[in-house]
């Protein structure tokens, strides 16, 4: 599935969109360049949960974690990952369990990253430099229901 956004504030309503309708378990790996929206993305995310704290990129911490709204959010960036492993952090607890998992940069993940996922690729447009191009695909049975779940709401918002 494929759709754009006009601008970061459009960037954070597809955000909440999402927010609305994930579910424990799920898995986000947010793919894109320095700058392309991934926290914006997640910030929007973290609103519609009803995360209150300022959602920043969890570059330095790599893992932040949201408690305290509808379920759990947890936050990854593993960017700083890139000549390292990830295979001592514990990854594999976050993944599957009590809250939604968002994973900046998870070409440095390996093989730590869950098969059921659901890929966010976020582009610049070429010449607009608010517009975003989102590539939606999922992989494993939950990645596909919340895709499923998704679709109708992005279909709306795009009209």
């Amino acid at each position: 599935m494929q759709f754009q956004t006009k601008n970061a504030v459009a960037t954070m309503a597809i955000g909440r969109l999402f927010g609305q309708q994930v579910v424990a378990g799920d898995v986000l790996l947010l793919n894109g360049d320095l700058g392309a929206g991934k926290t914006t993305f997640t910030q929007g995310l973290a609103s519609a949960l009803g995360i209150k704290r300022a959602v920043k990129s969890p570059t330095f911490t790599i893992i932040r974690e949201y408690r305290t709204g509808r379920i759990p959010l947890f936050h990854m960036d593993l960017y700083r990952l890139e000549h390292s492993s990830a295979a001592d952090l514990g990854l594999e607890e976050y993944f599957g369990g009590q809250g939604v998992c968002v994973v900046e940069w998870p070409q440095f993940g390996g093989d730590e990253l869950p098969s059921d996922h659901l890929s966010v690729q976020i582009e610049r447009v070429e010449n607009d430099d608010q517009r975003r191009r989102f590539t939606l695909t999922a992989t494993g049975p939950q990645a596909n229901a919340l895709l499923a779940r998704l679709r109708p709401e992005l279909a709306l918002a795009h009209e």
